[in-house]
């Protein structure tokens, strides 16, 4: 029998807040180099000094969104200390990761998969976007030309959110079908294939594409004063050095939910755990 019941690995402070959640319901917790909440750690049943001894001491294996985490956890070092007893939960995983957890008996669950978490993250992430913009720039949102580029599950509900804060929202991405589905709620939209002719427009533009979109020619069009707010995943798609060397203030903002909605979040992951245990 493990010594505890659940090891919480890595992740922000959505995946720390999940602690005092789970302990509320009995389980014994063993933490591994989990996000500090305000400054102090949370409180566990157990402190682990390896990932190996996290996982080893522990069924139930919670991680954070992305699993992946530089210096903290690498899923090659995770997949070696699995085993088939073992239950794991973790954010953006690796199809490689989770098909081997699938042949080795191993139960393996992404949050991301989930519709509901996913659409509970684009609001969280969307709101703090425009945190950061308020943050960032010195002026309104309201009335601002502002552009969103995709339309996701985080471009809708960013897009609809600076619509209620009263911004004149563009959209634009490279999918008919994404621009269709724009356009159908009356919101301006705009092929990414004119994107540079018409850059020079906005002061405010928002990225979730996680591709290269905003290259050094369309953020040479950009004015001097624009913000950009990157919550594209991965390298997120900005030419950021072409973007220092123009002068231009451009922001990668991964994370926001744990940054600005880490209990809230939390509480709706230990939701998904529990269902699924």
């Amino acid at each position: 029998m493990a010594e505890y019941d659940i090891g919480v690995i890595g992740g922000d402070k959505r995946i720390a807040y999940m602690v005092p959640f789970f302990r509320e319901m009995g389980y014994r917790v063993i933490g591994y180099k989990i996000s500090l909440i305000n400054g102090k750690a949370a409180e566990t049943d157990g402190t682990a000094e390896s990932l190996k001894q996290a996982v080893e001491s522990a069924e139930i294996i919670v991680g954070g969104i992305p699993m992946e985490k530089k210096g903290i956890v690498h899923i090659r070092e995770l997949s070696r200390h699995l085993r088939k007893h073992h239950k794991v939960f973790g954010g953006i995983l690796p199809e490689a990761f989770r098909q081997e957890c699938d042949e080795r008996g191993i139960c393996c669950y992404d949050y991301m998969k989930d519709e509901s978490i996913a659409i509970f993250n684009a609001v969280a992430t969307a709101e703090g976007a425009i945190l950061e913009a308020l943050l960032h720039k010195d002026t309104n949102i309201h009335k601002s030309n502002t552009l969103v580029l995709g339309y996701g599950r985080c471009g809708t509900v960013l897009a609809q959110k600076l619509k209620n804060l009263s911004a004149y929202v563009t959209v634009c991405g490279g999918s008919p079908t994404e621009l269709a589905k724009a356009e159908a709620v009356g919101t301006e939209t705009l092929p990414l294939c004119r994107l540079e002719e018409r850059a020079g427009e906005y002061e405010y533009i928002y990225n979730t594409i996680p591709a290269l979109v905003l290259e050094e020619g369309i953020l040479g069009k950009l004015p001097q004063d624009a913000l950009i707010i990157d919550i594209a995943s991965g390298k997120g798609g900005v030419d950021y050095q072409a973007a220092e060397r123009l002068g231009i203030n451009a922001l990668h903002c991964l994370g926001l939910p744990g940054k600005y909605a880490g209990k809230i979040s939390a509480k709706k992951l230990t939701e998904y755990v529990r269902n699924k245990l």
